[in-house]
């Protein structure tokens, strides 16, 4: 891991060096996200000095350096080993805006072909579990205001929640690393059971996304002790819009129909300026 070569070879390396090894290490998400020119300005030193601790440290190069950094963003150590953001809030910010500029991204295509594939499906089964499940239940309600044959995947029991899986629907998952062994038990279901699936996932190389029709990718680096959902929050906002849009005039009816209900019950408090 990058962070124990820093750690090993801090007190041995001379004090140029040294300076900005102590930048890295201090700025883990900084060195997996920003230019190396970028953090030696931040540092007061010459990218040629980056350059050098990299190779000091065992790396071909910065590239490689950086590799290692973005690698261990994306798998994160256990959330309890993490000091608190250097940066505050400014920085939670800061990482969030980058995570969700990233989804600039993902091909228009991609997209599209994810939301056809929902549309086409009689029923859409949506799972999330652990830490995605916030990301799942947003996809659920937002998906049944207008496809009301949306069903979410609870987890228990999860075997006969799979067992209701039939060929021919959909079956949308979202997850990152860790990932959760119900997901990959889930997901594998689904495709054995003929369902076409669609996964939410921050890496290509996930064990989630193996075999998945379709794949978009959301980012979830920040220098938080927990993992970021900006992204993948604002990508399920997406991707359910461009599933009603494709369902036209019986999407938009249906989802009149559920904001009147909404009405009858009185769901919501009145807003104040109105009273």
């Amino acid at each position: 891991m990058l962070a124990d070569r820093l750690r090993t070879a801090l007190p041995h390396l001379p004090p140029q060096l040294a300076a900005a090894g102590r930048h890295v290490a201090e700025r883990p998400f900084e060195a997996a996200t920003r230019s190396m020119r970028a953090l030696a300005a931040e540092a007061g030193a010459s990218p040629a000095t980056f350059t050098r601790l990299a190779q000091a440290l065992g790396f071909p190069g910065w590239d490689a350096l950086r590799d290692a950094a973005i690698e261990e963003q994306r798998r994160p150590a256990p959330y309890s080993s993490r000091a608190p953001a250097a940066g505050g809030l400014a920085a939670i910010r800061a990482a969030e805006a980058l995570n969700v500029e990233a989804l600039a991204g993902i091909p228009d295509a991609a997209l599209d072909a994810a939301a056809a594939a929902l549309h086409a499906a009689p029923r859409i089964h949506v799972a999330g579990f652990r830490s995605c499940r916030a990301v799942a239940l947003l996809l659920h309600y937002q998906l049944r205001l207008f496809r009301p044959e949306t069903a979410l995947v609870e987890g228990a029991p999860l075997d006969l929640e799979l067992g209701a899986m039939r060929a021919g629907e959909a079956f949308l998952l979202t997850g990152f690393a860790p990932y959760s062994r119900e997901s990959l038990i889930a997901v594998s279901a689904a495709r054995e059971a003929g369902l076409v699936t669609v996964v939410l996932a921050d890496s290509a190389a996930a064990p989630i996304a193996a075999g998945a029709g379709h794949l978009l990718r959301f980012a979830t680096a920040t220098p938080a002790f927990f993992p970021s959902l900006a992204a993948a929050i604002a990508l399920a906002q997406g991707l359910a819009a461009a599933v009603f849009t494709l369902g036209g005039a019986a999407a938009r009816a249906r989802l009149e129909a559920s904001e009147a209900r909404l009405a009858s019950l009185a769901a919501y408090l009145p807003d104040p300026e109105e009273a």
